[in-house]
């Protein structure tokens, strides 16, 4: 919500005025979710919030009422996505910010990882996000511009073994990004990847653990994400209050860096990756043509 300055008419001044912003949510049972849904509702914007399980937001629902509009919504169901979608643009006239937030983890080193694993986790986490992005689009266009947020992770530009599955899902949304963004940017939508470190949050609640296998019970190099939420740099509060800022603002960043873990982690996989690039120039020219 925006608030406008006073302005002088013939020396009487009209009061304050208010933009309150609409907001499509994904996955607000929890997490960043529930904290966004919670922190935009308390500042006065309206908030439609989906969920698998609406009744998690009947305490939210009992106090803001009509402000908060509440839909059912497994985001692996495509066809579900856009009838959800067309609901909430319909009933509520504009939209003027989407989080793509759903998803959740799966530790596991690649061997150890089932194939249900697997398929559940790219539903949710990666072809989930793309299905959203597609539903809004035709309704950012119509309204000539909106924002979407979707929410990924440092490690969408850096990796942990033993998280490969996790990573492939947010290295896979940041490619889909890149070249979506540009896409629709005639069109009036900005978008920004959000990019949280390890943040103290109930997502690592949810985390999904495949049985560890003999074969790597000893590999040092397999994290399970033993780290405990104390021990995590990240405020869940802090976040959503930056994701939030950023989408007040006219000309936002692509990518959003959260946690001083995930500025110091990306910056450290980008410099080692460009040096590497950098070794390679003499080899990368000499297989051009003549």
């Amino acid at each position: 919500m925006e608030e406008l300055p006073l302005r002088s008419m013939g020396g009487a001044y009209l009061r304050w005025e208010l933009i309150v912003k609409t907001w499509f949510i994904t996955g607000a049972s929890r997490g960043f979710g529930r904290e966004l849904t919670e922190q935009l509702l308390a500042r006065g914007d309206r908030v439609a919030a989906t969920l698998r399980k609406p009744d998690q937001l009947a305490d939210l629902a009992a106090v803001h009422g009509d402000r908060l509009w509440v839909r059912a919504l497994d985001v692996t169901d495509a066809a579900a996505m856009r009838e959800v979608v067309d609901a909430a643009f319909a009933e509520l006239g504009r939209i003027d910010v989407v989080v793509s937030n759903a998803g959740y983890g799966v530790v596991g080193a690649a061997e150890e990882l089932s194939d249900t694993q697997i398929d559940d986790l790219v539903a949710t986490n990666l072809t989930g996000s793309i299905q959203l992005a597609r539903a809004v689009v035709p309704h950012l266009r119509a309204q000539a511009g909106g924002h979407i947020l979707q929410v990924s992770s440092m490690g969408g530009q850096m990796a942990f073994p033993g998280f490969s599955l996790y990573h492939t899902t947010k290295w896979g949304i940041e490619g889909f990004f890149e070249a979506f963004a540009p896409e629709v940017a005639p069109f009036g939508i900005r978008t920004t990847l959000v990019e949280p470190g390890m943040i103290r949050t109930s997502f690592y609640a949810s985390v999904v653990r495949a049985p560890v296998s003999a074969a790597y019970a000893d590999n040092p190099a397999v994290s399970r994400g033993e780290m405990s939420l104390a021990d995590m740099p990240g405020d869940q509060a802090k976040v959503v209050a930056a994701m939030i800022d950023v989408a007040e603002l006219g000309d936002p960043p692509r990518r959003l860096l959260l946690g001083s873990d995930a500025y110091t982690l990306v910056r450290g996989a980008l410099a080692e990756r460009l040096a590497a690039v950098e070794a390679q120039r003499q080899l990368a020219h000499s297989t051009d043509g003549a």
